[in-house]
C-alpha cells in the first residue's frame, strides 16, 4: 500500500499555489504532461483510415501543448481552417514518478479541454472519445509503463454552426468582435495514480444558517460493505468538524455539521465576500473496511448566499452592488490558453486592482485554475455557456451536455454567483416568433435550478428574456447624459426597458409572467466598450472610439459617473478589461498594461472620482 500523506503533511487547498489543474479536488502527486508532443494536421481527414493512432506512424511536426497551434506558444502559429489536428506523446519514467505511480495502482489520464470533439489512444488501443470544447474528461490507462504512446485526435470544424463556440471566427481572419480560432488541447493535460477505489468527484453544498455542510460523493466504483468516508473540515489551524460516514453506494450525500456556526453572533468570520475571501478546507478520506485510508483528497468551499429582493442583488442576504467587468479570456500569444498558470492569477489580480467585484466570463469556459484565483482573491463570477450560431436539434443537444457539465465542475466555487446559458440570443436568433427557440432558454433556466437553485440564473443576457432571476441589459450608449437618465431611477429604467432595448430587440419575450420578470434586480450587463486608438487605425474595433488617453479619461469618467448615479441599478458590467486582437476597447492593451494610471481608473469604477452613490 503507498503511504498515505496526513493532513499535516500536505498544505491546504486553498493555500495551493495555482498551478494544480483541478483545484477543488486536489492530491499529493500529479504530473504535467505540458510541453512538447509531436504534432501533425489532418486536413484531409486521412488519419483514421490510415491508423495515426498506431505507434509506428510518425508526427512530423512538434506542438507545445497546452496551447492551440493557431497560437504563437504552440510553435505552430497557423490560424488558417485546420479541422483535424493529432498528437502524440510517450509517458517517461519520470512522468510515471511525478504521479506516483506504484504496481496495484491506476494511472488516469486527465484533458482539462480540447476543442472540440476529441478521441484518445494508448499504443493503439482507443480508450475514450468526448465532445465538447470547453469541458473536462478523464480515462484510465491501461497497462501504464514508461514507452507507452499516448496520441490524441481533435476535431473542430469552423464551419459547424452547431458547435458551442463562443467568440471563435469562421472567417479566415478575424473580424470586428470575433477572434482567431482554438483548436484541439487548449487546457492542461495530467496524470494521477490512484487507488482501484478512488474519490471521482466531489460537490460541496455549504448551508451557513443550518450549521452544516453537504458533500456530494462520487467513487469510481460500489465500496465494499463496511467502507466509509471521514471528514475534516478547518479554517486555517481552527479544526471545525471530523465526521466519519459508512458509505452504501458509489454517489453518496453526507451532511458534516459546523458546531461553531451555531454561533449566530460569529458567522461574519466565517463568509465569503470579495472583501473577505474566507475559505473552508477539507481533507476527505476513503476507508477500507478495516479502517485503512485508500485515497486522500484535499478540497475547499465558502460560506456564502446570493439572492435577489426589493430590487436589489444580495450577497450573504445583504444588498450588495455589483461593480462588474467583461473578462474574455484570451491572450495575444496563445489565444483561449492562457500564457501560463501564474497568468491566470494576475489576471484576477488587475481585475481586483481597478475596483471590480465581480468578473462577466464572456463566451467561455474558463480554467478551473482562474476560478481557484477568483475563490482566494475574491472575486464573483458570472460563468457563461459559449453559444452556437444555429438552432438544430444538435445544437440542443450540444449546448445542454456542454452546460450540465459546466455546472458539474464549477458549482463548488464559491466566486460564481451567476450562470448564464445564453448571450444576446445567440443560437436562438428567432426568440419572439420561434416558441422553440424560447423554450430552449426556458428549458435551460429551469435545468439550472433543477441542478443548483443557490444561484443567480439568467435566460438570456441582454435582452430577449424569458426568464431571469435579474432583468439584464446591453446599452452603448455613449452620451453619458442621456445614460445616464435612461437608469436615473426605477420609474426611468422601465420605462426605457419596457419596450425595446437600445438595441432594438424585446427585453422579455414570450408568455412568462412579466410583472416578476420587472420586478427584478435590473442590471446593466454591458456598456461603455470605449476604444483608444491613437493611430486611428482602419481594424480597430469599439462602441466608441477615441484618439488620446485625456478624451480616454473624460469619456470614463462621464460613463461611470452616469452610473454610479442611478438609484434603479443593482449592478453593471464595463466592456472590457483588456483588448483583444482587433478589439480594442478594453481598460488594458492585450498585454494587460493600463491605459491610464490604475489609481485613476479605480477611483471612476469605484465612484471615489464623483457621481457615487
Amino acid at each position: 500500500m503507498l503511504p498515505v500523506m496526513t493532513p499535516a503533511s500536505v498544505v491546504p487547498a486553498s493555500k495551493q499555489d495555482g498551478m494544480y489543474p483541478r483545484p477543488q479536488l486536489v492530491r499529493a502527486r500529479w504530473a504535467d504532461l505540458g510541453g512538447v508532443w509531436g504534432f501533425a494536421h489532418d486536413d484531409d481527414d486521412v488519419g483514421l483510415t490510415e491508423g495515426w493512432y498506431r505507434q509506428e506512424h510518425d508526427f512530423h511536426h512538434e506542438i507545445v501543448v497546452p496551447f492551440p497551434p493557431e497560437s504563437a506558444e504552440s510553435k505552430i502559429g497557423d490560424t488558417g481552417y485546420h479541422p483535424v489536428v493529432w498528437y502524440r506523446r510517450k509517458l517517461t519514467a519520470q512522468d510515471l514518478a511525478d504521479a506516483g505511480h506504484r504496481p496495484g495502482q491506476i494511472l488516469v489520464l486527465h484533458l482539462g479541454a480540447v476543442d472540440y470533439h476529441a478521441d484518445v489512444w494508448a499504443d493503439g488501443q482507443h480508450l475514450v472519445s468526448h465532445e465538447g470544447g470547453h469541458t473536462p474528461f478523464s480515462v484510465a490507462i491501461p497497462e501504464a509503463r514508461e514507452g507507452l504512446t499516448i496520441v490524441v485526435r481533435a476535431q473542430d470544424d469552423p464551419f459547424d454552426l452547431s458547435q458551442p463556440r463562443g467568440k471563435q471566427d469562421w472567417e479566415p481572419a478575424p473580424h470586428v468582435i470575433w477572434y482567431d480560432r482554438s483548436t484541439g488541447i487548449w487546457q492542461p493535460v495530467w496524470l494521477e495514480s490512484v487507488s482501484s477505489q478512488h474519490v471521482s468527484h466531489l460537490t460541496w453544498r455549504p448551508d451557513a444558517p443550518n450549521a452544516v455542510v453537504s458533500l456530494d460523493l462520487e467513487l469510481a466504483h460500489q465500496p465494499t460493505p463496511g467502507a466509509a468516508v471521514r471528514v475534516r473540515v478547518a479554517l486555517g489551524d481552527e479544526h471545525l468538524a471530523t465526521a466519519t460516514f459508512t458509505l452504501a453506494r458509489d454517489h453518496d450525500v453526507v451532511a458534516v455539521p459546523i458546531p461553531a456556526l451555531h454561533n449566530g453572533q460569529d458567522h461574519e468570520r466565517f463568509r465569503w465576500t470579495p472583501e473577505s475571501p474566507t475559505l473552508i478546507d477539507a481533507t476527505v478520506e476513503l476507508l477500507d473496511p478495516a479502517g485503512e485510508v485508500v485515497d486522500t483528497v484535499r478540497s475547499y468551499f465558502g460560506f456564502r448566499t446570493v439572492g435577489t429582493e426589493g430590487g436589489h442583488f444580495l450577497l450573504n442576504g445583504f444588498p450588495y452592488q455589483v461593480r462588474a467587468v467583461l473578462e474574455q479570456g484570451f491572450w495575444p500569444q496563445s489565444h483561449l490558453a492562457a500564457p501560463s498558470a501564474d497568468a491566470l492569477r494576475a489576471e484576477v489580480e488587475a481585475i481586483k486592482s481597478l475596483g471590480f467585484n465581480t468578473a462577466r466570463l464572456h463566451q467561455k469556459i474558463e480554467d478551473p485554475r482562474f476560478m481557484f484565483w477568483a475563490d482566494k482573491l475574491g472575486l464573483m463570477v458570472w460563468a457563461e455557456l459559449p453559444s452556437t450560431y444555429e438552432f438544430s436539434d444538435t445544437s440542443v443537444r450540444r449546448l445542454t451536455t456542454e452546460w450540465l457539465e459546466l455546472l458539474r465542475r464549477d458549482a463548488s466555487h464559491p466566486c460564481v454567483t451567476t450562470w448564464v446559458p445564453f448571450n444576446e440570443s445567440w443560437g436562438v436568433g428567432n426568440m419572439p416568433a420561434n416558441p422553440a427557440h424560447r423554450a430552449l432558454t426556458q428549458a435551460l433556466y429551469h435545468l439550472t435550478k433543477a441542478f443548483d437553485a443557490s444561484r443567480i440564473v439568467i435566460s438570456n443576457d441582454g435582452w430577449e428574456h424569458t426568464e431571469s432571476d435579474l432583468l439584464t441589459v446591453h446599452d452603448y450608449e455613449n452620451d453619458a447624459a442621456v445614460l445616464a437618465e435612461s437608469y436615473r431611477d426605477r420609474d426611468s429604467a422601465l420605462r426605457a426597458l419596457s419596450g425595446l432595448s437600445p438595441n432594438g430587440r424585446r427585453i422579455v419575450v414570450g408568455e412568462g409572467d412579466r410583472s416578476t420578470l420587472f420586478a427584478a434586480p435590473i442590471m446593466l450587463s454591458e456598456f461603455g466598450g470605449v476604444s483608444l486608438d491613437l493611430n486611428r487605425a482602419t481594424d480597430s474595433w469599439g462602441y466608441r472610439v477615441v484618439g488620446s488617453a485625456e478624451d480616454l479619461e473624460t469619456q470614463l469618467d462621464s460613463l461611470f459617473q452616469a452610473v454610479h448615479s442611478s438609484t434603479a441599478l443593482a449592478g453593471w458590467c464595463y466592456t472590457q478589461i483588456t483588448d483583444t486582437q482587433q478589439e480594442t476597447n478594453g481598460l488594458l492593451d492585450e498585454n494587460r498594461v493600463p491605459k491610464l494610471p490604475v489609481e485613476t481608473l479605480r477611483a471612476m469604477i469605484t465612484g471615489e472620482s464623483g457621481g457615487a452613490r
